[in-house]
């Protein structure tokens, strides 16, 4: 008897929408990582969720993975991912 198990690993990226990272870009940041996930074909194994407030407002837009929080800007969104975040996907 042989038994298979799918194994569906998605990694969850929050993406702060407070007023500070609101004026920074954050609508920016979402649609970014949304296009390189799309282009990517990893829409099944990313999440991208809205944040509120993640106590990182003085640099660039707040994004917690792996509950760490990073600071991204629109233009770094696909540096970010490709040398923090798919090193976890499977």
């Amino acid at each position: 008897m042989r038994i298979f198990v799918e194994v569906n690993f998605m990694v969850e990226l929050s993406i702060c929408v407070g007023s500070a990272c609101h004026l920074k870009g954050s609508y920016d940041v979402i649609e970014k990582f949304k296009d390189y996930v799309n282009d990517n074909n990893l829409t099944n194994s990313v999440v991208i969720k809205a944040a509120f407030c993640l106590g990182h407002c003085t640099e660039a837009v707040s994004v917690k993975f792996n509950d760490k929080i990073y600071s991204v800007e629109p233009e770094t969104v696909e540096s970010f991912f490709e040398n923090v975040v798919k090193k976890h996907l499977i």
